[in-house]
C-alpha cells in the first residue's frame, strides 16, 4: 500500500511537468501535497502505537486520495497534461483509496 503511494507520487510529478505553468501556485501544487500526504500519512500512521491512531492517519491518507482524485478529474476535464499518465494516474488513486479503506476497516474491526 505504501509503495504504491509511493508509485502514484513518482506519476504525479511526472504528471504535473505537462501542465500549464499558470497552474504552478495553485493544481500542482495542492497535487504535489496530496500525493505526498497520502504516503507520508500511510508511513506516519504505522509508527503508532494503537490501531485507532493508525486508523486516524489512514484517515487523513484516504481524504487525501479523494481529494487527488478530484483534481486528477479536473486535468482531464481541462485536457491537461499527458492523458496517458493522468488515466493511469486515476486508475491508481481509485485502486489506493479501496487499498487503504480495506485495511483501515480491517485494523478497527479486528479483535
Amino acid at each position: 500500500m505504501w509503495q504504491k503511494s509511493m508509485d502514484l507520487t513518482d506519476m504525479i510529478f511526472e504528471l504535473n511537468k505537462g501542465l500549464p505553468s499558470s497552474e504552478r501556485f495553485n493544481l500542482i501544487d495542492q497535487m504535489y501535497r496530496c500525493s505526498c500526504s497520502i504516503a507520508s500519512n500511510i508511513a506516519e500512521g504505522s509508527g503508532k502505537r494503537t490501531k485507532k491512531h493508525f486508523a486516524e492517519f489512514l484517515s487523513i491518507s484516504i481524504s487525501s486520495a479523494f481529494e487527488l482524485e478530484t483534481q486528477l478529474l479536473i486535468c482531464k476535464r481541462r485536457k491537461y497534461g499527458d492523458e496517458d499518465l493522468l488515466d493511469k494516474s486515476l486508475k491508481l488513486v481509485v485502486e489506493l483509496q479501496k487499498m487503504i479503506f480495506s485495511f483501515k476497516w480491517g485494523i478497527e474491526n479486528k479483535n
